[in-house]
């Protein structure tokens, strides 16, 4: 989250990316599926393990809230705007983590009764 804020607080011309198609949007989905990986393993294992829909739900309302946040911290940067495309893909960060998330779960259950 600190990486995030400290990224964000950078004026609009101190840094360049690649010039390739969206890839600010690619990068917001990449950093905010790490995050969201962070703050779903950072929950009660036993939480996490007994209820996976409300921890995958939990992470993807997480990160679309630090999305906003962050967004109206950027409107604040020189340089910088609020972009709502932004914000779709991190809420998509945290869905992707999510994703993963109930997908290790089935695993494990189809591996057990396979």
């Amino acid at each position: 989250m600190a990486a995030i804020f400290y990224q964000s607080h950078q004026p609009g011309d101190s840094f360049t990316l690649p010039q390739v198609v969206h890839i600010d949007k690619l990068l917001h989905l990449l950093v905010y599926t790490v995050l969201g990986l962070a703050f779903l393993y950072a929950l009660p294992p036993r939480w996490r393990q007994r209820r996976p829909l409300m921890a995958a739900a939990t992470t993807v309302v997480f990160c679309f809230l630090f999305g906003v946040s962050d967004e109206a911290h950027q409107s604040f940067v020189p340089g910088r705007f609020a972009d709502p495309a932004d914000l779709v893909a991190d809420t998509g960060g945290g869905l992707l983590a999510a994703l993963f998330h109930l997908g290790q779960r089935w695993w494990q259950t189809y591996r057990r009764t396979g």
